[in-house]
């Protein structure tokens, strides 16, 4: 019998919970689009945009999903010819260097593997290695893995190696659920999407680049109309905005996701993120005791990101945790993305736990309870104690 009927949770990293205040915000009749109050509306989301990534700079809003915004940033930093160094710590980063290696960049890569960060040291020597790379790509925290990686880090190491290259950083999985500062680390351009931390449904990508990148990329020959920056953050029309018809419906919905997370406040929000992805360790760090096929994919914590946690259990059984917890108790979890491919048996060891965007203290405590009360019915061995100690957590950070 069932226990799944009932709202059922999906935590899995992206697209993520999305709340009722947003649901009801884009469950509207379609709006004038030529003049008047939408017009208005997007007046006040721009600022609040730079907001959130921590710039007053440039924002540009593109009607598609992160790999959208991935290629509008591709497309606006180079010309065809020119050189890319992309880091890679997962099937993001990964992602990432197959898109400008497709759109005629040449790609150097450092692969930093499934497990590690990037090391910033390496990137200065490669960079030393080869003087006439235009930008590095890094990701934030790369939703395949977990891993968080040092964004201000990598530009000391920039600095050092004399490099003039743009810092492009992809914050997808990572924007408003773990602390980045955009013009305070010094990146140049940075990519992100709707359905993440802005807790809204995919359909928006969004590219926020500096002063710095608009001149520097100036000339660059891959731009396409539809995918050119300048005219979608300075337009002298509102549909300039938008490439055409504004996306009318998600534009509501991000007011009003943007609304609620200034209420919080960003700080707040960050606080939040970081006290449940804590509770989530705990608990895993409680069931891998005594079963060292359990546990999370980046050992060390200050390099995990807040938003996702990338997990293990050995296979079979993080496939069989996921399917129980969504047929049983209505609680979907995310697929290991990126660790095993997906013809080999290793495929069904890994699974993520989404801790991202509208996420609260009992929807965080329930997803524990759900996995433990899943390798309970299936009989896979686990370290006893982790409700109570995500509970700790949640009790010391509230």
């Amino acid at each position: 019998m069932s226990l799944a009927n009932g709202r059922h949770y999906l935590a899995i990293p992206g697209p993520s919970v999305m709340p009722d205040r947003v649901l009801n915000a884009m469950h509207r009749a379609a709006p004038n689009i030529y003049e008047g109050a939408l017009h208005d509306m997007v007046e006040g989301i721009v600022p609040d945009l730079k907001w959130v990534a921590g710039t007053t700079q440039n924002v540009a809003i593109f009607l598609g999903n992160g790999h959208s915004a991935w290629e509008a940033a591709i497309a606006n930093m180079f010309s065809r010819g020119e050189k890319a160094l992309v880091c890679l710590t997962g099937r993001f980063g990964i992602g990432w260097a197959e898109a400008a290696r497709a759109m005629g960049v040449v790609v150097e890569t450092i692969d930093f593997g499934l497990n590690t960060p990037v090391d910033p040291a390496r990137v200065e020597q490669a960079l030393r290695t080869h003087p006439d790379v235009k930008a590095v790509l890094i990701t934030h925290v790369d939703t395949a893995t977990s891993v968080l990686n040092d964004v201000a880090g990598v530009r000391a190491a920039m600095d050092a190696a004399g490099s003039d290259a743009l810092l492009a950083v992809d914050c997808i999985a990572s924007l408003g659920c773990d602390r980045f500062v955009m013009d305070a680390w010094g990146v140049d351009v940075m990519v992100a999407a709707s359905q993440k931390g802005l807790m809204m449904p995919p359909g928006l990508g969004f590219v926020w680049f500096s002063d710095k990148a608009a001149g520097r990329c100036a000339a660059s020959d891959l731009r396409t109309p539809m995918w050119n920056w300048t005219h979608r953050a300075n337009p002298s029309m509102f549909h300039e905005r938008f490439g055409g018809t504004a996306p009318t419906h998600h534009l509501f919905g991000l007011r009003e996701s943007l609304d609620m997370m200034k209420e919080e406040g960003l700080e707040a929000v960050w606080h939040r993120h970081d006290t449940l992805a804590h509770a989530v360790w705990a608990a895993f760090d409680a069931w891998g005791t005594g079963n060292p096929q359990i546990g999370m994919n980046i050992a060390d914590p200050a390099r995990r990101g807040r938003a996702v946690t990338a997990a293990r259990f050995g296979a079979p059984h993080a496939t069989a945790i996921r399917r129980w917890t969504e047929t049983k108790a209505g609680v979907t979890l995310g697929i290991g993305l990126g660790m095993a491919e997906p013809s080999s048996p290793e495929y069904h060891g890994f699974l993520r736990v989404a801790h991202m965007g509208h996420v609260n203290a009992h929807m965080t405590l329930g997803v524990i309870a759900v996995i433990e009360a899943a390798m309970l019915a299936l009989n896979i061995p686990h370290g006893t104690g982790a409700v109570s100690a995500a509970a700790q957590v949640v009790a010391k950070g509230a």
